[in-house]
């Protein structure tokens, strides 16, 4: 694009994102002084490039999601967000414990932007207080694995042999007994020391275990401020999308993966629902950063809200409040 069509092209955004309603040439004529003729060529051009389309109704043009990408991307200037009163923000975090502080920054975000603020919770090692075999079939076994919290996961276990109930309540046993209050990674290492003294299809057995203890996830996405989006009329008018977007928060399967992306990130990142294969949504962005303890990259923290958002503002409201969350994590 040449400059006359990006200056448009990032008017155009700015005055949707603004008031919602599709923009006709008439209105970017009398911001440029050019003719409607001329502006109707331009947008015709961006049309075909595919950075914003009509709709049924309406004569004006809309961004699309190729289009904010590009507004977002090379367009957007960010100006340095101006805080009226970061002392409130900073205190917000004061005396809280990890937990606390994770809490606070998600309902921070949350109102600030008012739209959903998300927190993925650093990954936590998986502790076990008590674990449990049950066969099911001849090469398949259930795995059940009760925290100290008390909260139970089952997984399944595919073997290679056709376990007897004593020798599974044999291997159970051997694993509470010396292994109980330990994580997974811990009991690895300690296994390997001892199952050369353990029978070799037991040994197998427990290795299997200890790996699919391994991989059970320990962190969450914690939500805060959904009904937020109750209010925003880009998402709460079409009740599909409403029921879909809190669908994604009830299921956070998307949004795990999502946030795993960020947390191996660097900076603020931006996806743009319909253009983002992370993100199953049309109409609606996630903006993250990652945030740390000590240096080291633990999390991420978000906003999930239409596509037709301020990224100016909310862009540097998501990436003080991770900076803010860093330093209260980080406190000796």
């Amino acid at each position: 694009m040449d400059d006359r069509s990006r200056y448009l092209l990032t008017a155009l955004i700015e005055h949707y994102i603004e008031d919602g309603q599709p923009v006709g040439s008439k209105a970017l004529a009398q911001q440029f002084k050019l003719s409607p003729a001329t502006i109707r060529n331009v947008m015709a051009e961006l049309e075909a490039l595919g950075f914003i389309q009509s709709p049924h109704t309406s004569a004006g043009r809309i961004p699309t999601p190729k289009g904010y990408r590009m507004f977002v991307d090379h367009l957007l200037s960010v100006q340095s967000f101006q805080v009226e009163q970061p002392e409130d923000w900073q205190r917000a975090f004061v005396d809280n414990s990890p937990k606390q502080a994770i809490n606070t920054a998600a309902s921070l975000v949350s109102n600030l932007t008012s739209f959903a603020g998300m927190v993925l919770t650093p990954q936590r090692a998986q502790i076990f207080r008590h674990i449990e075999f049950i066969r099911l079939s001849d090469k398949r076994i259930l795995l059940i694995v009760v925290t100290p919290d008390g909260d139970v996961q089952n997984r399944i276990l595919s073997v290679n042999k056709d376990y007897k109930e004593t020798e599974l309540t044999q291997a159970a046993n051997f694993f509470n007994q010396h292994f109980s209050g330990k994580s997974f990674n811990e009991v690895r290492v300690e296994l390997a020391q001892q199952l050369q003294t353990l029978k070799e299809d037991i040994s197998r057995l427990m290795q299997a275990a200890v790996d699919c203890g391994h991989d059970m996830r320990q962190d969450e996405v914690l939500i805060s401020g959904e009904r937020h989006l109750l209010d925003v009329v880009d998402i709460a008018s079409d009740m599909n999308r409403l029921r879909q977007t809190f669908s994604l928060f009830e299921q956070k399967t998307e949004l795990l993966q999502l946030f795993d992306v960020s947390s191996n990130s660097q900076g603020v990142q931006i996806y743009i629902g319909g253009e983002s294969q992370l993100l199953p949504l049309d109409d609606v962005s996630v903006i993250t950063a990652p945030y740390e303890v000590n240096g080291k990259i633990v999390g991420c923290l978000g906003v999930i809200g239409p596509s037709r958002m301020s990224y100016d503002r909310v862009i540097p409201i998501v990436d003080i409040t991770a900076r803010l969350l860093s330093s209260a994590l980080s406190q000796d």
